[in-house]
């Protein structure tokens, strides 16, 4: 055996024990969030500010939990080593695919055709006005790119895509991963609070959640919150969203290649199946075997929503472990201010909207 074979085999063995050392450090984290949820969850009035225990769900434990974690373990230097355990897009998909094995086919019909109408109208309409105002501030063009596909379709994943299709800067990634991550988590909790507070029904509550969140882990979050109905309705909505993300990648990549660069080469067209979240087929394929029954729905169907809850948890532990704040320092205010002004237009667009197509042209039936 050569050394350097040896030294592949030890670098080997390093990543796997990085990866079961961060892995550890998230269940143990979870582990603690579902036990804050029972200490509270029962609790009608908590701090005396009416807020009811329930509303304080695991999703927003856990990525509490993630954030207090994330400065102690760095703190300790032990982050860096740890990191390839925390897996907030393995863990994510992992849990909607699973959440596809608890709704049924027709319920995914019933919402996907106000999802597809709205998913369209939201993403148009949002992208445009956040590069159409990234532009009067002055941000660079792959800034706006990243932080536009980010806000008007899902987050840290779409952002991801636009960054590959530009090519953008790695510090542009981290600053709009940050701003997706410190928006996303407080409107988690916040939309639950105001569907309430306006009675919103479910289906129309999880429509809003979908296209007013950025991330799809979030969203989730808040229709768990809210409601069994609103949490399906809402990941529904949020995955109708994130098959765009392809078609928004190539059309990127199409601009910055022929306008933006200047090059004659055009991209393409099977970057649209790379960039296509190929989770959403493994959800629907999920939901197939639950509406044939073939998922009994007193013993396996139980264990699945019980995996998938576990899934999502771990999710946004990993979520609050990711955040990072460095990038904030290189890139001034000018984009915070834009991502801000964007969230608040995406927020009451999507509210409108959600009442206009799933309380009146598509009432989702569950």
């Amino acid at each position: 055996m050569t050394t350097s074979t040896v030294r592949q085999e030890k670098a080997a063995g390093s990543g796997v024990v990085n990866f079961l050392v961060g892995l550890a450090i998230v269940v143990a984290l979870s582990f603690l969030a579902r036990w804050f949820k029972g200490q509270v969850y029962g609790v009608k009035d908590l701090f005396g500010w009416g807020v009811p225990g329930k509303v304080l769900e695991f999703p927003l434990w856990a990525a509490l939990l993630g954030l207090i974690a994330n400065p102690i373990l760095k703190g300790l230097k032990v982050f860096e080593f740890s990191k390839p355990g925390f897996r907030t897009e393995l863990f994510l998909k992992i849990g909607l695919v699973l959440l596809g094995a608890g709704i049924s086919f027709k319920v995914i019909v019933t919402a996907a055709s106000g999802a597809i109408i709205q998913g369209i109208i939201m993403v148009a309409s949002v992208y445009m006005f956040s590069w159409w105002l990234g532009g009067k501030f002055g941000l660079p063009d792959t800034l706006r790119a990243v932080m536009s596909t980010a806000v008007s379709i899902c987050g840290v994943s779409a952002a991801i895509a636009a960054a590959g299709s530009v090519l953008a800067k790695k510090e542009e990634i981290t600053y709009v991963t940050a701003l997706v991550i410190v928006t996303a988590l407080p409107l988690m909790v916040i939309a639950p609070l105001l569907a309430g507070a306006m009675n919103m029904p479910e289906p129309v509550a999880g429509a809003w959640f979908g296209g007013n969140v950025d991330t799809t882990a979030a969203v989730v979050g808040a229709g768990t919150i809210y409601g069994e109905t609103a949490q399906e309705i809402a990941a529904v909505v949020k995955q109708t969203q994130n098959v765009l993300i392809g078609v928004v990648a190539f059309l990127l990549a199409l601009y910055f290649t022929t306008v933006v660069e200047g090059k004659k080469e055009k991209p393409n067209a099977s970057i649209i199946w790379q960039r296509f979240p190929k989770f959403v087929l493994g959800f629907i394929v999920a939901s197939l075997i639950f509406t044939f029954g073939w998922i009994d729905k007193d013993v396996a169907g139980k264990a699945i929503s019980g995996m998938k809850d576990w899934a999502f948890c771990l999710a946004f532990v990993c979520m609050g472990l990711e955040l990072e704040v460095a990038g904030f320092k290189k890139m001034g205010w000018s984009p915070v201010i834009v991502y801000l002004i964007v969230t608040i237009f995406n927020t009451l667009l999507a509210l409108g909207i959600s009442w206009l197509i799933f309380g009146w042209l598509f009432p989702a039936s569950l």
